[in-house]
């Protein structure tokens, strides 16, 4: 994967408060401001050469106003809001199935648990043909276009067409659209007999069940050692972030805490008994972890509770709060700069806004990816975590107790062709279509998957003729499929079994190849996690 993947806007997904609305009396000396504005848009619906369009203009201008304070206060458009809250809320309605547009064709890949779909028989393979009687297959279908035919208002109904494999006619079935949970705990399982691992992708209002659940059953199962993974997690929900780090931190330590000009200090603080308090515990991060990520991570660098693994945070230390305006459009708006125990300010600056938008880049050239050394801050961001009295850095996000370099000896252009450009997924989901029964007759349950199943040469071949027939242009490069083969036929097997079970089966496959995770893996393995953390 290319390491300048696309990066998802942390202010609309950083750290918030829960929605209010913000009522406040107009301060008389900023009437003129307004009228400036309104007699400007006067002028140029009266003069202008061409036709204008009154909201468009306006909307423009917040955006630049906006962008003017920071680089996470943002606007979001009416009929953007609610695609925006999804993350937050932990659901959206809909029909309860996750699908892929391939070949022009809308096929489910799997359904949600649960959901409609699922209940009224809808199956993995299934190929979507028509939404409310209207074709859909083969006219150049949209993601966002099934979304917005797909989901709905809570209660009412959409009716479909299916073709099913080996079925003689389509079948027609119409499902009531209903609540759909999105999870933010992607995977939880058992690294060993001891070391429990947990994914996590975000922080939203169902995280924290979400994660008490999957330590139940991680404990129920002899779990001695926790790996809590944020690699690319981009943040979420303030008290998310609270509630979770209390459920690893005692007493009444402070979490974090945050102010700003209009924005008296505010205190959060553990208070209650968490479900891991005691056990051996290493937070996993990367240079996409973010805000709430930082926040949680750094409470427990601060109060060497754990580990931090992995590489320096994103380093997003401002407090957003979302504002509802008049028109059912909202901004998030900077209100306060948020501090870990010691007091460390995590943000990085952003006085240059192009140098912050390249900052990643920068990182990537200046070889911080790859070697500790490579990165530098002053002395004057140092501060002492508060048991073991180590140094830890502000002024830049979180900077980990033991860094993994960025592994990039599997990643060939080669390789890369093959995975961005929807290869290896398309061909995986047309295998597993034609395989499917086949496969679970001969691997009854994931285990037997894992342990068993091969990527042969037979399916390799399968897969070469499959990119051939796709793209022509693209040359087979024997060498550089030499360097790549494991790592190619590794994430090959774990999107096979991302299609036939889930997420949490595409992760026990897949860290096989992550670095960050392997090595906190070694450190709990061989005894190591005392001695790094004095």
């Amino acid at each position: 994967m290319s390491i300048f993947k696309h990066f998802k806007t942390f202010g609309i997904i950083g750290v918030i408060f829960t929605s209010f609305q913000l009522y406040a009396q107009i301060d008389e000396k900023k009437i003129g401001t307004t009228q400036k504005f309104d007699e400007i848009l006067t002028y140029v619906n009266k003069m202008y050469v061409d036709d204008v369009d009154d909201k468009a203009l306006t909307d423009a201008a917040i955006v630049a106003m906006l962008e003017k304070l920071d680089p996470h206060s943002t606007y979001i458009s009416k009929d953007e809001v609610d695609e925006a809250n999804q993350s937050i809320n932990g659901s959206f309605v809909g029909i309860g199935i996750r699908f892929q547009i391939h070949k022009d064709t809308l096929m489910v890949v799997a359904t949600i648990p649960g959901g409609p779909s699922e209940k009224l028989g809808i199956l993995p393979g299934d190929k979507i043909t028509k939404i409310e009687n209207e074709n859909v297959a083969g006219v150049g279908l949209k993601n966002s276009q099934v979304r917005e035919k797909l989901m709905g208002e809570l209660g009412t109904k959409v009716k479909i067409e299916i073709t099913r494999k080996n079925g003689k006619k389509p079948l027609d079935f119409v499902i009531i659209r209903d609540n759909i949970p999105i999870n933010s705990v992607d995977a939880y399982y058992m690294v060993d007999d001891k070391i429990g691992y947990i994914k996590l992708n975000s922080f939203s209002r169902s995280t924290v069940e979400e994660v008490q659940d999957a330590m139940r059953d991680l404990k129920s199962k002899g779990m001695e050692n926790l790996i809590f993974d944020l690699q690319g997690n981009g943040g979420g929900l303030l008290y998310a972030a609270h509630q979770l780090a209390d459920e690893f931190l005692s007493g009444d330590k402070l979490i974090v805490y945050s102010e700003g000009r209009a924005q008296p200090r505010s205190d959060l603080k553990a208070g209650r008994k968490g479900a891991w308090e005691n056990g051996q515990l290493i937070i996993l991060t990367d240079e996409y972890s973010a805000s709430a990520s930082e926040i949680l991570s750094g409470a427990i660098q601060d109060w060497d509770r754990g580990l931090v693994v992995g590489r320096r945070t994103y380093g997003k230390g401002l407090v957003q709060r979302p504002i509802d305006l008049t028109d059912g459009s909202q901004i998030r708006l900077t209100i306060a700069r948020y501090y870990t125990p010691t007091g460390r300010f995590i943000q990085k600056p952003y006085d240059d806004p192009e140098a912050y938008d390249k900052d990643l880049t920068q990182r990537y050239l200046n070889g911080e990816f790859t070697n500790a050394d490579s990165i530098k801050l002053p002395d004057s961001l140092k501060h002492e975590t508060l048991i073991n009295k180590r140094t830890v850095y502000g002024g830049g996000g979180i900077m980990p107790d033991v860094f993994v370099p960025l592994d990039t000896n599997g990643i060939t252009d080669y390789y890369r062709n093959l995975v961005q450009k929807g290869y290896l997924n398309g061909f995986v989901l047309e295998y597993v279509d034609k395989n499917r029964d086949e496969i679970l007759k001969s691997h009854q349950d994931f285990n037997s998957f894992r342990n068993h199943f091969k990527i042969d040469k037979g399916i390799m071949n399968e897969f070469f003729d499959y990119v051939k027939k796709e793209d022509p242009e693209l040359e087979y490069n024997d060498e550089q499929y030499k360097t790549s083969e494991d790592l190619l036929t590794l994430r090959m097997k774990a999107v096979m079994a991302q299609d036939i079970w889930g997420y949490n089966e595409f992760y026990q496959i897949y860290n096989d190849s992550n670095e960050i995770v392997m090595k906190a893996v070694e450190i709990l393995q061989k005894g190591e996690y005392d001695n790094k953390l004095k």
